[in-house]
């Protein structure tokens, strides 16, 4: 057969992505703002993402799908990788591991992760999570003289290890039950397995009728869950987010979050559509576990590093009811969330790398003490982005929570979400505790705070964009349903 050049287009923000990262790995040695490169590379994979928007592609013979769902994704990454280049300029050289590679690596994460987004066939979605997953294993620990930063490497890679046997265990169990890796013709096939199922036992598909689909659903939920920590798949992620720099803990608490239910709406939605009472069986109990021992272990953290792990985890269970509603209005309530949870969650890291300076690491919560009368503006943006991650109105928070649980109250999941705001409440505890410390005490000495130009910009276009957000929803919300209207 004659070989066909497949078409490009919908692809070109990869090939962007991909050609800039090796172009500062190659100019690592002869240019020393490293950083600049990298704006260029975003700012250039952005554009051509932008162009994109609105005009669905498909592209090798179905594999990579550029539709408004992915797209709408990308710019979340886009918006993640600006925002960790703009905060990690300073605390790199604070650090002295200010190299080229650090840039590469995150550049490459995130191509990965625009890969998953897109992926119409299993094949790719592993290709891109791999080349998510080893790119974040060495940020973790960039810091090669910390033995935190080695620890919180080792870790994730040990037990990233274990979720990708997951899915690939999962992808086979799939592709012999339906011959193929093709996301679109998995549902089709998974359609007629469950019919066939209904017609052999004149009731609705049950676990023990057609236990290797079932089976497959759980290897396909446990991988999944590991990348967004979900409980009981979230343990690295306390101690990987306090070991890594804290650039990199802010780039993975949204990247590699995002990319995950990126993957998990268009798998478990599209795939296993037909098997939704299965999968939302399983997904409901992680839900409501991960809302617990999120909030509730939070509570003892005195790291706020940790803390903020483990807030990372109530959010991400928070972010499943958009999920299990399995309705495009609950997709549209996760896209909603996941970019509102970037700005606030970002903005929260970048004050505490602002207390980061030269023998004072600012990582406890007690090093907040007294901080609104010593630096009254970093207090205040640190205020802001608490009532935020709290959902305290009128802060893009309380506007995402409101359409995540008011999706799955539409869906019938009125318990869940009684449940869901039950937990938001018990938040309030460890969220307005770092609020109290910057307000209500004295401080212990003198914090020298080490902004930056960066630094500065990413703190101005997320603290901006939590409180119009939060003002004035009803934009974001349209665009998000508009990229979820296929579901």
């Amino acid at each position: 057969m004659p070989f066909v050049m497949p078409d490009l287009g919908p692809v070109m923000p990869e090939i962007v992505m991909t050609c800039l990262a090796l172009l500062i790995l190659l100019a690592d040695l002869v240019i020393k703002r490293k950083e600049t490169i990298a704006f260029l590379s975003i700012a250039s994979a952005a554009i051509v993402t932008y162009l994109l928007a609105g005009s669905a592609g498909i592209t090798f013979k179905g594999m990579f799908i550029a539709d408004n769902y992915s797209l709408f994704f990308k710019l979340i990454f886009m918006l993640n990788v600006i925002l960790t280049v703009l905060i990690s300029v300073k605390y790199i050289a604070i650090e002295k591991v200010n190299f080229g590679e650090y840039y590469s690596l995150i550049l490459f994460s995130t191509l990965g992760m625009m890969l998953m987004a897109s992926a119409g066939d299993l094949i790719v979605l592993y290709l891109g999570l791999e080349l998510m997953a080893l790119s974040a294993y060495v940020l973790a620990g960039f810091l090669r003289h910390d033995i935190k930063s080695n620890e919180a490497a080792i870790k994730y890679f040990l037990l990233g290890s274990f979720a990708s046997a997951f899915l690939l265990y999962g992808i086979s169990m799939i592709y012999g039950l339906t011959g193929t890796t093709d996301i679109y013709k998995i549902g089709e096939e998974v359609n007629r397995l469950i019919g066939e199922s209904k017609i052999s036992t004149s009731s609705p598909i049950h676990p023990f009728t057609h236990s290797p689909l079932l089976l497959s659903i759980v290897m396909f939920a446990a991988a999944f869950s590991f990348k967004i920590a979900a409980v009981p798949f979230h343990m690295w992620a306390p101690d990987v987010y306090e070991g890594a720099p804290t650039s990199v803990t802010a780039f993975m608490s949204v990247g590699p979050k995002a990319a995950g239910f990126a993957v998990l709406g268009r798998v478990f939605l599209t795939a296993f559509g037909a098997a939704r009472i299965e999968w939302t069986g399983i997904l409901i109990p992680i839900a409501a576990l991960t809302m617990a021992v999120g909030n509730i272990v939070a509570i003892s953290q005195t790291n706020i590093k940790r803390m903020l792990a483990y807030s990372s985890i109530a959010h991400a269970g928070y972010m499943l009811l958009g999920i299990i509603a399995g309705t495009s209005e609950g997709m549209a309530s996760v896209l909603n969330y996941m970019l509102i949870y970037a700005f606030m969650n970002i903005g929260a890291f970048a004050v505490v790398i602002m207390l980061r300076s030269e023998g004072f690491k600012g990582d406890n919560i007690s090093d907040y003490e007294g901080l609104a009368k010593t630096h009254p503006l970093a207090a205040a943006l640190m205020l802001v982005f608490m009532f935020s991650l709290t959902g305290i109105p009128p802060t893009a928070g309380f506007m995402g929570k409101f359409y995540l649980f008011m999706s799955a109250v539409s869906a019938g999941y009125v318990w869940l979400a009684v449940t869901a705001v039950i937990f938001s409440a018990i938040s309030a505890y460890f969220y307005l505790r770092i609020v109290m410390y910057m307000y209500m005490k004295e401080p212990k000495a003198e914090v020298q705070l080490s902004a930056s130009p960066g630094i500065a910009l990413a703190l101005a276009i997320t603290v901006i964009a939590v409180l119009i957000i939060g003002v004035l929803p009803s934009k974001v919300i349209s665009v998000a349903r508009i990229a979820a209207a296929g579901f």
